[in-house]
């Protein structure tokens, strides 16, 4: 095998298990009494080393089995294996009482875990469940809703004229037959657009189906090929996969603005109907569709509002792909407490001296970021920030 080799590891493994049951070896000689003396030299032989060895009493009847662990303190906490050793004598508790048990349906919680778990379950709050198409729940009409950051300057639209555009687009879909359990794409890039035409399948009682339109053709032609939707919304998009329908379309435009209900849909809309599919990225073999309800996404996001107690003066950055589920947040934090949703450019996520300067221009406030991301802008403030004095 040739590993490499370091003198602060074993080459192969670093957990040992050892067990002593060689007889101790005597020495006798006139006059002495010789007994072992165990010796601690305080070093362990691997990062993590269980010893155990037989016992027997002086009639030579067993007595048991004895065991104690030696451990690398730079990786390990005394407590910390402490609690590897409790959680080992639980599982030979539970086999012992039950041979037959699947070793890996054995709890390993100690009483006091199970304990701290019901008294917090129980201290949980019960979030309330709803449709993604009863937000936004209540926003002063007046109030920014959307802040697009456009190559010719912002484009600003309230909620008033938000909510006109999405219940227009919401009942020209539901004329051409969409309703709860059925799909429409969205191959729009991240702009006004896509935020209204999200809304707008939600509230129509569809599920919308985020594509990304920079995707390649035979990815994209399986997704829309998979999910069969009713239309796909778009400004562009060519496929015939499925029909396409322009948000900007005249039909759209002249449709009546009013709150859409249950008696304008095709049918009720539910909190377990579907609210969104996002297609997996298919790097193990073919994207996959998942399927999120309502209820799920509504009360995710009301705990997300009360967690970070957030309110109609918060800033929210839409800069994730839509097809990406941490999108989620960003498309529909803002809704639910009626803050204001700061649209990037398309390409803005890919640029950190971009989303820095946007991100003070706009006042925002919340920010969603994988790891990788902020650890790419926390790289770049450390790299720009002005010299302490």
């Amino acid at each position: 095998l040739d590993p490499p080799r370091s003198t602060a590891r074993h080459p192969l493994f670093q957990v040992g298990l050892s067990f002593q049951n060689v007889d101790h070896a005597t020495l006798e000689l006139p006059g002495l009494r010789i007994a072992p003396v165990p010796a601690d030299l305080a070093v362990s032989q691997f990062d993590l080393h269980l010893i155990v060895g037989d016992g027997y009493a002086e009639d030579g009847s067993p007595t048991g089995i004895e065991g104690f662990f030696t451990y690398a303190t730079d990786l390990f906490d005394a407590a910390t294996v402490a609690g590897f050793a409790e959680r080992l004598n639980l599982l030979l508790d539970a086999i012992v009482r039950d041979p037959a048990r699947v070793v890996g349906d054995v709890d390993l919680r100690t009483a006091v875990e199970r304990s701290s778990e019901i008294v917090s379950g129980a201290a949980d709050l019960a979030m309330p469940t709803g449709t993604l198409a009863d937000l936004p729940a209540s926003a002063r009409p007046e109030a920014i809703a959307l802040v697009a950051d456009l190559p010719e300057g912002r484009l600003e639209l309230t909620y008033a004229e938000f909510e006109a555009r999405a219940n227009r687009l919401a009942r020209h879909l539901i004329s051409l037959g969409v309703g709860p359990e059925s799909l429409v794409a969205l191959a729009l890039p991240r702009s006004v657009d896509l935020v209204v035409a999200m809304y707008a399948v939600a509230r129509s009682g569809g599920a919308y189906v985020p594509i990304d339109p920079d995707q390649p053709a035979d990815r994209t032609d399986y997704i829309l090929h998979t999910a069969a939707p009713i239309c796909v919304l778009s400004n562009g998009f060519r496929t015939d996969a499925a029909p396409v329908v322009r948000v900007d379309h005249p039909a759209v435009q002249s449709a009546d603005p009013a709150p859409v209900t249950d008696a304008d849909r095709r049918a009720p809309l539910r909190p377990e109907n579907t609210a969104y599919v996002i297609f997996t990225s298919g790097s193990t073999g073919r994207p996959k569709g998942v399927a999120v309800p309502h209820a799920a996404v509504v009360n995710q996001l009301q705990w997300l509002r009360a967690e970070f107690e957030t309110t109609a003066a918060d800033a929210f950055l839409l800069k994730t792909p839509a097809t990406f589920d941490l999108s989620v947040w960003e498309f529909w934090s803002a809704a639910v407490c009626g803050g204001r949703l700061m649209i990037a450019a398309p390409d803005g996520h890919r640029d950190p001296a971009y989303l820095d300067a946007l991100i003070a221009d706009a006042d925002v406030t919340t920010l969603t970021a994988v790891p990788s991301l902020l650890d790419t802008l926390v790289g770049y403030w450390e790299a720009t920030a002005p010299p302490l004095h």
